[in-house]
């Protein structure tokens, strides 16, 4: 096996992506995150509007074969923090060799020019934060060795619907229970910056990131997804998600809660379990396996309590490391 110092850099690109799934594949084989992608979703992640490939991206290469790679998300709409994403990857093959601690030095450094140039990210405090299993121990020693602190705990959560049906739950008064519709999207954009602004590392979508990420993006099931509207107003909404690759990977169909949301001045009228009883319901009579969604585990809207009571279950955990850009590691 070749050194690591003779591994060639270079910025990911659309062609890159059978060797991306590939390296995807392999990690996944090891860690067992449950996190299964296929070649569309990475095709669809290269082809982020606001990504530039060439400076946000990094990939390790031996010959043809993607060792590690790493990408760097910058936080557009950002209202307290600049908090940017790292998102990479080392081969099981090429681990305890220094690569992890290299990407790790690219994203920082990528995350503070990033951070510096932008005149409105740069009048906040900037952050780069990673994620992972809560017991990966290689991950917990990495970032405790480049300067990270944990700072945020996740609960994915899952329903089977092999059990008895929820009980319906009436839509709150004022408001009518609909199908998730084009023409409610932009109305339903909105509803989602008004509903989590409260919400730890808020970001505010703008019409190209909502479109690119959530009601663009391939995942997005419309026909599982509901709305409850006040006049022509989103009240509240849940928009479900179902990963293929997840499905080929397991055997079993997943209906994931993506977003489920009420606008303040609906809060406390039932929104969300109406939704969500519904999405139980719907799910089933679709061919759904199971329903899930992730949660943070001190969502100010009391989240988790909610969840626990209408039938979900941890099913893994995981944890956001973060670090203060320009920080020393002393």
């Amino acid at each position: 096996m070749e050194e690591p110092d003779s591994l060639e850099a270079r910025a990911l690109s659309k062609d890159c992506v059978p060797a991306w799934l590939e390296l995807h594949e392999a990690v996944e084989r090891v860690d067992r995150t449950g996190e299964h992608v296929d070649a569309e979703e990475l095709a669809e992640a290269l082809s982020d509007p606001k990504l530039d490939l060439e400076r946000d991206s990094l990939g390790l290469w031996d010959g043809p074969r993607l060792v590690a790679h790493a990408v760097v998300y910058t936080p557009h709409g950002a209202v307290d923090t600049a908090r940017f994403q790292g998102d990479a990857a080392v081969h099981p093959e090429w681990r305890r060799r220094g690569i992890g601690t290299r990407l790790v030095t690219w994203m920082l450094a990528r995350a503070e020019d990033l951070h510096a140039a932008d005149a409105e990210l740069s009048a906040l405090p900037g952050e780069l934060l990673l994620d992972g299993k809560a017991a990966d121990e290689a991950l917990l020693k990495l970032t405790d060795r480049c300067g990270f602190t944990a700072c945020r705990w996740w609960f994915d959560m899952k329903q089977p619907l092999d059990g008895e049906r929820p009980d319906p739950r009436p839509a709150p008064e004022g408001t009518r229970l609909v199908p998730f519709a084009e023409a409610y999207d932009e109305a339903t954009r909105l509803a989602h910056n008004d509903a989590f602004r409260d919400h730890w590392n808020f970001t505010v979508f703008d019409s190209t990131d909502w479109r690119t990420w959530v009601t663009g993006a391939t995942s997005f099931r419309p026909a599982m997804s509901r709305l409850l509207l006040a006049g022509d107003e989103v009240a509240a909404y849940l928009l479900a998600e179902e990963s293929e690759a997840k499905t080929a990977a397991t055997g079993s169909r997943d209906c994931h809660v993506g977003f489920l949301g009420t606008r303040r001045s609906f809060r406390g009228r039932g929104a969300a379990p109406a939704l969500l009883t519904d999405v139980l319901r719907t799910a089933r009579e679709a061919g759904y396996d199971t329903v899930s969604l992730t949660v943070d585990t001190v969502n100010p809207s009391g989240a988790l309590g909610f969840y626990e009571q209408s039938g979900f279950a941890v099913d893994r955990e995981s944890v956001t490391y973060a670090r203060a850009l320009g920080a020393s590691e002393g």
